[in-house]
């Protein structure tokens, strides 16, 4: 049985795990497309850590204003205090794999366990790669894995775990006016502190009435009024198929009528709505948001990470009473919103 040392398996592991993504051995069966977490990824900025929460200051009343005066007419000052803070907590976020000598046994690889690996045959190439193999497929887990939960924590709100990070729909909700706050910040008292929303669009049961597109068409004045840049457009699939019902009802194919090419294409172009392509998530469908379209401005709602931090590298020491090897990446972050009212969900009944 060809053998290992402990430190010749530990080079292995840590060179697959810098390694292991150039090719996939295994081919995935049920890996879907993940946008929240691919734009939120690349938005993300750092911070410098320290106890309580990532926090920032706002402001959206202004109470100076101007006075009219002649000759020696008493006028007044006012002594601005409006500016407001926001605050997110920030998590720890740890992921990790661990293998066995006894699985490495069963592969036909035996390990020594010992510091100067005295006595220990010499090992071939497929050795080499029959070891790998067994690390790539747990890392491919982890990786993978640790995207799903990501991508399913970035879309929840917080209440199924208080050690996760809370997700977007935490920061853009159903009923903006509730007495609820966000960031720290009332949005009853501050009205500037709220996201759009119209989560039950009437009279969708009639395509030819463009309900859900004209509400688009009115509520993208108003997620631009204040500066608002939704560049983000997210959608589960039944509001996909809704806004091309609506389309199609009016003839919307292509110019040039049915034929392409020579051919009867019955397919339209992917829906775009203001140049903003309004992307398919399948995540909203896993959680029952199928009817549901987020727009975001992710200049102003993005992941902030300590400095440092993102997704550092374990090797955990072997312990002394179990055989196993061990390898993780941990994360500290949480998710902020800084201006919420160029941010909307919108949805039909």
């Amino acid at each position: 049985m060809p053998a290992f040392t402990v430190d010749q398996v530990e080079t292995i592991a840590n060179s697959t795990l810098d390694h292991y993504m150039e090719r996939r051995k295994v081919t995935p069966q049920s890996l879907q497309n993940k946008p929240l977490l691919k734009i939120l990824r690349a938005k993300e900025k750092t911070f410098a850590g320290g106890k309580g929460a990532i926090t920032g200051a706002v402001k959206g009343d202004y109470s100076t204003g101007v006075q009219g005066f002649q000759n020696d007419d008493t006028v007044g000052y006012g002594n601005p205090a409006n500016t407001k803070r926001w605050n997110y907590p920030w998590k720890l976020l740890h992921a990790g794999i661990q293998f066995s000598m006894h699985e490495c046994m069963v592969d036909g690889l035996s390990i020594t366990d010992s510091v100067t690996g005295k006595n220990t045959t010499e090992h071939s190439d497929r050795e080499i790669q029959a070891l790998v193999n067994i690390i790539e497929e747990k890392l491919d887990d982890m990786e993978e894995g640790c995207d799903r939960a990501l991508n399913l924590m970035y879309w929840r709100d917080g209440t199924q775990d208080a050690t996760l990070i809370p997700g977007i729909t935490s920061l853009v909700v159903d009923t903006p006016s509730a007495a609820v706050a966000i960031g720290g910040i009332d949005p009853v008292q501050n009205t500037w502190w709220r996201n759009r929303a119209n989560v039950a669009i009437a009279g969708t049961g009639t395509p030819a009435n463009q309900s859900v597109i004209l509400t688009l068409q009115k509520e993208y004045r108003q997620l631009r009024k204040f500066g608002g840049n939704p560049t983000t457009w997210l959608a589960g699939s039944d509001m996909i198929d809704m806004i091309e019902q609506e389309l199609r009802s009016k003839g919307n194919y292509t110019l040039e009528g049915w034929n392409s090419k020579g051919k009867t294409d019955g397919s339209m172009a992917d829906i775009a709505f203001k140049d903003h392509m309004i992307q398919y998530d399948p995540t909203l469908d896993d959680l029952g948001y199928s009817k549901r379209l987020y727009v975001l401005d992710c200049d102003d709602i993005f992941p902030m990470v300590v400095e440092n931090e993102n997704w550092k590298r374990h090797n955990p020491a072997r312990p002394h009473n179990k055989y196993v090897f061990y390898r993780a990446k941990t994360y500290a972050g949480g998710l902020i919103a800084r201006k919420r009212n160029g941010c909307a969900v919108y949805g039909f009944v």
